[in-house]
């Protein structure tokens, strides 16, 4: 079953911000390679300048692959997150016309959280370094 779009930009949304609660940000970077845990989706983390995280979505699982994700593959999904302090980065994802925002943490070197909001609405996500 393919996840919607929604599911694409929500994902996004985490990766805006990365904190690490057993790492600290000088020793660990979110900068890299990550999946979703389902394994639906990847991304590419990037520094985009001034300790700011861009992320591309460049790869989807088949059953992922609708026509509303493949218009975002190996796009930037989120650009210019903003660090928060203590390794903790947060920033918003438009999508369809919508804001959506999001806060990533780095809980280890290779496992991070996001989560992304819709007014009252949130849903977190958990990604692995690939």
């Amino acid at each position: 079953m393919t996840r919607p779009l929604r599911w694409i930009a929500a994902a996004a949304l985490a990766l805006l911000s990365v904190g690490p609660s057993f790492a600290t940000a000088a020793t660990t970077s979110p900068v890299g390679q990550w999946q979703v845990t389902t394994g639906e989706a990847r991304y590419t983390v990037t520094s985009c300048g001034d300790g700011q995280l861009c992320a591309k979505l460049v790869w989807l699982r088949s059953d992922a692959r609708s026509d509303d994700n493949l218009a975002l593959l190996n796009t930037y999904v989120v650009r210019g997150a903003q660090p928060a302090g203590n390794g903790t980065w947060t920033g918003k994802v438009t999508f369809n016309g919508n804001n959506y925002a999001g806060t990533m943490k780095l809980v280890s070197k290779n496992f991070m959280t996001l989560k992304g909001c819709s007014g009252i609405l949130c849903q977190t996500y958990e990604f692995t370094r690939i």
